[in-house]
This record gives structure tokens, C-alpha cells and sequence, in this order.
């Protein structure tokens, strides 16, 4: 696992890009987080040691995040997030052909089989229907027991609304989407990329191939205003396996 980096700070904020494997939060002894690491790299420095978590990534999942120190810089980047005004761009990479978990090509009216919404950008990619460029609707449920979420009709107990923008980006390796996330539900990308028959790699939850160099999915842009300068600030990464 690589270290943290941290990107930027000042007396309000932390930015940081966190590495692939690492959880943001977790009750586990013994086990390294994003939020620990950072509390104890305050106290070190004299500082209270108060960090606020406002987003979070899946522990397999690298990428930028953004952190409070404090309790009104945490209430503000909140906001943020609840009003979309905290731009969230992710990569993926998959090597899926466009099928769905059903074995349906992606249907050309711009409806998945299993119920994902498409933009109707009459484009293809890779010799199939997918579009390239568009907006993914569903509605998803989580089951905190096994961990896993996924995608059921709206009117079902519980059922929340997850959309993203995509772009699919030029790529000898794979289909390389470039996302743009509205809503931060539990795996989302990864099972709505997946419902389309395009798990990304390294996900074997989602149906995507086991990878030993993890998974292809990166948090790599956050955009937002500074919580007390309101100045809009923007912070972007690479990873490792788009080069």
C-alpha cells in the first residue's frame, strides 16, 4: 500500500489522496484509516485533533478526498455535498463487452434489462450499443448484512435514487469511462457500471475479473468551494494504471 499524500491544508481543511486498500473509517483494531492516520498527524503537529469525515471512499477504491478541521468547516462541505455542489470525477476501467447480468445487449431504446436509464447519444463504443456519453439513473438497496447492494424497481422499500454522468474515453486497455458522480450511494459505480456489462476490472463483487494490482476505479478530481473563502478549489490525481 502507498502512503498518504497529503495535497494540500491550511486551517480549515485537509486534502489528501488516499491510498488504494486504505478505509476512511473503520472499527477494527489494529487496522490503518484515513481518519486515524489524520487525527493522529494533527496531534503530532500540536493541533487539535478533530478531523471530520464529509465523504467517503470504498476502502479498494484510491483517490481524492477532502477533510474538515472543524466542526464548521464540516457543517459547510456537508452542505455542499447534499446540494451536488461538490464535484465528485472518477475513473473506471472495464473490460466488459455490454452485456447485462441477464446476458441482454444493452437495448437500443436506451433502457438496460435490468432497468438502468441511458442518454440517447445515438454513438456507440467497442462495436456495441453503449453510448458514449450519458447519464445512468437506477434505484438501489443495500444489504448491510453481506455488504452488497443492488439495483431493484423504484417502488421498493427503501430504494434510493443514484444517478452519474459518463464519458467513455479514448483506450487501447479496456473501456475507460470517465464519471461524473450526483449521488454517493454505496458502490454505486461499481454496480451500475456492472449492470450495464461493464464491471470494472479487479471487482469480483460486481462481476469483474480478481486483478492483483486492485481495482480500476479512481476518485480522481474533487471540485468545491472553500468553506470559509468561498474561493472554488480544484484538486486532481492520476492513477497508476491509466499511463
Amino acid at each position: 500500500m502507498r502512503s498518504i499524500d497529503i495535497i494540500y491544508e491550511d486551517n480549515d481543511i485537509i486534502v489528501c489522496h488516499k491510498p488504494q486498500g486504505m478505509a476512511t473509517q473503520t472499527r477494527r483494531l489494529g487496522q490503518q484509516d484515513m481518519e486515524s492516520y489524520l487525527k493522529n498527524y494533527r496531534a503530532k503537529k500540536k493541533e487539535p485533533p478533530y478531523i471530520g469525515v464529509v465523504h467517503r471512499l470504498d476502502q479498494p477504491v484510491e483517490g481524492v478526498m477532502i477533510f474538515a478541521k472543524n466542526q464548521r468547516t464540516a457543517a459547510d462541505l456537508s452542505k455542499q455535498i447534499q446540494k451536488d455542489h461538490l464535484g465528485k470525477h472518477y475513473y473506471a476501467r472495464s473490460a466488459g463487452a455490454g452485456e447485462t447480468a441477464g446476458g441482454s445487449k444493452i437495448a437500443e431504446d436506451s433502457k438496460t434489462a435490468g432497468g438502468s436509464k441511458i442518454a440517447e447519444d445515438s454513438k456507440t463504443a467497442g462495436g456495441n450499443s453503449l453510448k458514449t456519453q450519458g447519464t445512468l439513473e437506477d434505484y438501489m438497496v443495500t444489504d448491510k448484512k453481506s455488504n452488497v447492494s443492488r439495483i431493484v424497481p423504484a417502488n421498493t422499500d427503501g430504494a434510493k435514487k443514484a444517478i452519474l454522468d459518463y464519458k467513455i474515453m479514448p483506450s487501447d486497455k479496456g473501456t475507460v469511462f470517465d464519471i461524473t458522480l450526483h449521488t454517493g450511494r454505496q458502490h454505486q459505480i461499481r454496480l451500475q457500471l456492472s449492470n450495464i456489462g461493464f464491471p470494472i476490472e479487479g471487482d469480483s463483487k460486481y462481476g469483474g475479473a480478481t486483478a492483483s494490482d486492485g481495482l480500476k476505479l479512481c476518485a480522481y478530481c474533487l471540485e468545491f468551494k472553500h468553506p470559509v473563502t468561498h474561493k472554488p478549489m480544484t484538486f486532481s490525481i492520476k492513477p497508476e494504471w491509466m499511463n
